[in-house]
């Protein structure tokens, strides 16, 4: 990666100041610590990059850590649900994963890949301090993720022959439509949640979501034993617990927004200004949508594949134990790859091509030494392993063989998912998506369908393909990070903001705040 070498102007008191201080603390015209420090050319170079890398870790731990809790919490909200169906029953439980792992997981990577326009415009105008700009991209986004809950509510209340199609038996087909009925309110929660979730996260002001899920978390598990064990309201009721526990989430953080000081510059209150412009987010939204599915959908696939095995039970158990062990790597990573999106598009807003480049080359580093260091773990304890899932000495056996491929995953999900970030941070969203098509199903899926059949591989024939195909996309994106101009991609982002900025002035005459 390539540090611009231009040479910016650093306060004069700098000279005057002992050369052990960090550059941080007497370089004050620059306001990235990291480009100020990275500027300072009167400092050894290994000097520079020392200071640099510890002020970059500092700031990018105070993003990457509450982003994996937020993740992590509200995965486990979805979980908790599934494990308490599962103590009404067998029935209960098929019908709550399925609405869990099917509708509600294509709901979810939709409206969270819209979701990223608003992480890519916030973030970029956050750095350029064009603060004003961030409230109206939050209220686009909820206008167009609400205008794409309306469809999906009409695949909700469908839901039962659309899983009839799928193949599911009609009795659990049934039920699973329950399930997801409860769902509806989810869809539209869905659709505050992430615009406001990421233009908070754009401001680097995680810890506040991360509190709130937890309570959240505590109070959904709470209702939901009430809901199931106490008055006896199903699996309607289960559902409609859930998608409660999601108004915990989206009202306090919006209340944050509207009280905060932290946010008194970029929320202004409503305005008529966010129904300009709404075509070009829509265009940017749909990249990241395309982008973010094609990704949750990919191992899904998995799933189905290891289904048509000739022992679908061992494959099934055993694949999802691996998916579990690496969903697990996976939140840590999203925590890092929304601390990428952030730094990066900060930075490239501000004009700081050197700090952008730094930051992808330290966050993808401690990534990646956490995903290699799990994936050591993995090795070394593979024949034991899946005892914490299930006792059966066959599954056991299965599990350790798949082991050494799924080390490689998470390897692999200490790199990709970042450089995903850095795409969003950049607003390479479109491109990323054509790049997981080629990858993951142009190479992936056939390969992994190849490998389990023709070849006889069961299980490690798929996740050898499939991880052939993550492996191909890392590749990809790792050449074309290492290739950026960030100079260039300064400018982007300048004539990007001048553009929505434009778009944004011209509506002003047609209607201003409508509250504030």
């Amino acid at each position: 990666m390539e540090f611009n070498n231009q040479e910016n102007q650093v306060h004069d008191a700098k000279q005057q100041q002992p050369s052990e201080q960090p550059a941080s603390e007497h370089i004050t015209t620059i306001d990235s610590k990291t480009e100020a420090i990275l500027s300072d050319i009167s400092l050894p170079r290994f000097r520079r990059l020392w200071w640099a890398t510890g002020a970059e870790l500092k700031t990018l731990f105070q993003i990457a850590a509450p982003a994996c809790i937020v993740y992590l919490l509200n995965s486990v909200m979805s979980t908790s649900t599934q494990v308490f169906c599962g103590h009404l029953g067998n029935l209960e439980f098929a019908a709550s994963s399925l609405g869990n792992n099917g509708l509600s997981v294509l709901a979810f990577g939709l409206m969270l890949g819209m979701g990223s326009a608003v992480e890519t415009l916030c973030g970029q105008a956050y750095g350029a301090k064009k603060y004003d700009m961030l409230g109206i991209y939050l209220q686009r986004a909820a206008i167009l993720l609400v205008a794409t809950a309306i469809p999906l509510m009409i695949a909700y209340i469908f839901s039962k022959p659309i899983f009839l199609l799928l193949g599911q038996k009609k009795e659990v087909a049934s039920a699973a439509a329950v399930f997801v009925y409860g769902l509806i309110p989810q869809i539209f929660l869905y659709a505050f949640n992430f615009p406001i979730q990421k233009f908070l996260q754009a401001q680097s002001i995680i810890l506040p979501s991360a509190v709130i899920a937890a309570v959240a978390l505590a109070v959904h598990m709470l209702l939901t034993w009430f809901a199931l064990f106490k008055f006896g309201w199903g699996l309607l009721g289960a559902a409609f617990v859930l998608s409660f526990s999601w108004v915990l989430i989206v009202v306090p953080q919006f209340v944050y927004i509207l009280v905060s000081d932290r946010c008194r510059k970029t929320w202004n209150g409503f305005s008529m200004q966010a129904f300009s412009g709404l075509w070009s987010f829509y265009k940017l939204s749909a990249a990241s949508a395309v982008m973010l599915c094609l990704e949750c959908w990919y191992f899904q696939i998995m799933v189905l594949i290891a289904g048509l095995l000739p022992n679908p039970e061992v494959a099934l158990e055993t694949v999802s134990i691996c998916l579990t062990i690496n969903g697990c790597m996976f939140m840590i990573s999203s925590g890092f790859n929304a601390a990428a999106s952030v730094r990066v598009s900060n930075e490239l807003g501000a004009g700081h091509a050197k700090a952008a480049a730094f930051s992808v080359l330290v966050v993808t580093a401690s990534s990646s030494l956490i995903a290699l260091t799990v994936a050591i773990l993995v090795l070394a304890y593979r024949h034991v392993i899946s005892y914490a899932f299930t006792s059966g000495k066959q599954i056991a056996i299965a599990t350790s063989e798949l082991m050494p491929i799924l080390a490689i995953s998470i390897t692999l999900n200490g790199i990709q998912p970042i450089l995903s970030g850095v795409a969003v941070g950049c607003g390479w969203q479109k491109f990323v998506a054509y790049v997981n098509v080629g990858c993951y199903y142009g190479v992936g899926v056939p390969l992994g369908t190849l490998l389990a059949f023709k070849f006889k591989l069961g299980a490690k024939g798929i996740w050898s393909g499939l991880s052939g195909g993550m492996a191909m996309q890392t590749l990809i994106l790792i050449w074309v990070t290492c290739r950026t101009n960030w100079d260039a991609e300064v400018e982007k982002a300048r004539k990007r903001l001048e553009k929505w900025n434009d778009q944004t002035e011209g509506s002003s005459s047609s209607g201003g705040n409508v509250s504030s």
